[in-house]
């Protein structure tokens, strides 16, 4: 079976030590988490983990499973890159005598659709959200400017289709 990129959705409620079982099950497995984003939800009380890795279909249906046996997990979905609509952000620090000491970076900034958030006189920080190809080739069109910092966001997504996470916890809840 050939890899793909996967990424697993994990509802969960918000337990302290979780994360490190989550990532305990990948661990064993040897697999590499290529992104790893914790956020509420759209459901009050309940968190959500988005988990990108590159593994086959039978891997990703095994690691789902021992996911949903956690305690805490309420629900764990998988996606292909497909089905999802995805986003990643990366800020870029820069120093400031180069925004107007070096014309070229403002046209590096317009031609990658990035924003300048903040200017200050030692430095300014650029935004830039997108797919990692994206920001990957901003990332080499800025490095000759000599980069102060560098940061990434890991990915953040939502399914084409509807999930029915929703649903089944307003059932949950009705039945309590």
């Amino acid at each position: 079976m050939e890899k793909e990129h996967y990424t697993i959705s994990v509802y969960t409620e918000n337990n302290i030590g979780l994360l490190n079982r989550i990532s305990a099950i990948f661990l064993k497995r040897h697999i590499n988490l290529e992104s790893l984003t914790t956020s509420e939800s759209e459901i009050k009380d309940v968190y959500r983990f988005t988990i990108v890795v590159q593994v086959t279909q039978e891997q990703v249906k095994k690691i789902a499973r021992q996911i949903e046996k956690q305690i805490e997990v309420i629900k764990v979905y998988y996606h292909k890159d497909d089905e999802t609509i995805y986003q990643e952000t990366a800020l870029f620090k820069i120093a400031s005598k180069l925004l107007f000491e070096e014309r070229k970076i403002q046209n590096v900034i317009k031609e990658h659709n990035a924003h300048i958030v903040t200017v200050t006189p030692e430095f300014f920080v650029i935004e830039k959200t997108g797919r990692r190809r994206e920001l990957e080739v901003l990332h080499e069109a800025l490095k000759p400017y000599g980069l102060m910092q560098f940061v990434r966001s890991g990915r953040i997504s939502v399914t084409k289709n509807r999930m029915q996470i929703s649903r089944m916890l307003e059932n949950f809840a009705y039945t309590e």
